[in-house]
């Protein structure tokens, strides 16, 4: 038989009433006690089973009775068990208590720092009605009223039935705890599968440019400087929640996805561009935009994607309507596409490729500003320059030597041979 032990703070000014209650609950009860506490709580016409099995719980249940004489001692009592982690599960209080506070202000204020213990207000027919009582604690879903004089039975009932609420209360409580971990868990699972599909899609585009996988890593967090100084100043701030914030900084990513449909010819070309080729570079804006809008109409739950669809297809308009593919102008440019523009730029200007030199911050800075109006929204420029350090710490951390793509390294060993550009 597993024996559970249940904690109940008796709270009464007459120290002879603290005898009575440990008499009474910590003796043993008869097969006729319990038989009738199982009548008292389920009725006559609860299954034979449901009596079993409410008397086997009553009979292996001990209670550990603490006493207090005034309420101010009963509401220290409960503070410390749980501090200590073992909290009461059942109050007994007396509602006349001079010189301290009434039980009804005892039960407030014990409420006020633990909520979930029953509470059972012992009266006298000559005190408070259950109509005042109810007015004064609004937590009447834990409360029982127990007149005085109360018999044994009586008291063993209530003391049982209270008790098991609590335990039932913690049950659920863990229960519910551990569900939430386990929903938190998946989440993040599913969470960190999406950024590592994301992270994955964007290499592939990376494998066959010039470029490395930090470069990614850098135009998360430059978007992210960005994002967060315009959510808390200018005049963007109705449009950047945290929902936002994240979804920007995880899509910006998949801004040259598409990438992967432009020839090696022109993809991998070690020096300018033709006119021709040039048109043909350009068509990557809306290859990879078509590509991750064709999987967000497909995925009601992937708004993320539409997001970096909108990235993918705008990130190289320009403020004065110059840029491509649409010549797209001013605020009819995307927000996303404008931060993304400015992180995108920066890095590429400070970043050594197998085909120029990094040049240094400062010099890419002052560019950057140069274009305010022109190539990018002078809003963010102004986020830019107020997260400069933050930008000018990033681009002269360390980066990788840059490599040519694998299939660069083919194609100058005659192994591979350019995809033509018709």
């Amino acid at each position: 038989m597993n024996t559970r032990i249940f904690r109940i703070l008796t709270i009464d000014d007459n120290e002879a009433i603290h005898e009575d209650y440990r008499k009474v609950l910590s003796g043993e009860a008869n097969d006729l006690q319990l038989a009738e506490a199982a009548d008292f709580l389920f009725g006559d016409d609860t299954s034979e089973a449901c009596h079993e099995r409410f008397q086997d719980e009553l009979s292996e249940r001990v209670y550990q009775l603490d006493s207090a004489l005034q309420g101010a001692q009963g509401l220290s009592m409960v503070e410390e068990s749980l501090k200590n982690g073992t909290p009461y599960a059942c109050a007994f209080i007396d509602v006349r208590m001079p010189p301290g506070w009434d039980g009804v202000e005892t039960a407030k204020r014990i409420w006020e720092v633990d909520p979930d213990l029953p509470v059972v207000l012992c009266t006298a027919y000559s005190d408070h009605s259950w109509e005042e009582i109810s007015q004064e604690l609004e937590r009447t879903d834990q409360l029982l009223i127990l007149k005085k004089p109360f018999d044994t039975l009586e008291l063993r009932q209530v003391a049982a039935s209270q008790t098991a609420r609590w335990g039932l209360n913690q049950l659920i409580n863990e229960n519910t705890q551990q569900l939430e971990k386990r929903v938190e868990q998946r989440t993040r699972e599913m969470f960190e599968t999406r950024d590592l599909v994301f992270f994955t899609l964007a290499r592939l585009a990376e494998s066959r440019d010039p470029e490395t996988g930090e470069h990614l890593e850098r135009i998360e967090g430059y978007t992210g400087m960005l994002v967060n100084w315009l959510a808390e100043n200018g005049p963007y701030q109705d449009q950047i929640d945290d929902t936002y914030r994240t979804q920007l900084c995880r899509s910006s990513i998949l801004h040259d996805i598409g990438k992967v449909g432009i020839p090696d010819s022109v993809l991998l070309k070690p020096g300018r561009l033709t006119p021709d080729e040039f048109e043909i570079m350009k068509q990557h804006s809306r290859i990879g935009a078509e590509a991750l809008e064709d999987s967000a109409l497909k995925s009601k739950s992937c708004k993320f994607l539409s997001l970096a669809a909108e990235i993918a297809r705008y990130h190289h308009e320009k403020f004065d309507g110059s840029g491509y593919p649409h010549g797209t102008k001013g605020l009819d440019i995307p927000l996303s596409a404008r931060i993304v523009a400015v992180a995108d730029v920066f890095d590429a200007l400070t970043s050594e490729r197998v085909y120029k030199r990094a040049m240094a911050p400062e010099s890419a800075r002052d560019l950057i500003i140069a274009e305010s109006g022109k190539h990018f929204d002078p809003e963010i420029i102004e986020a830019f320059q107020a997260c400069w350090e933050d930008f000018k710490n990033r681009a002269e951390a360390p980066k990788e030597s840059p490599k040519l793509p694998l299939v660069a390294e083919l194609l100058q060993q005659g192994i591979a041979q350019p995809v033509p550009t018709a």
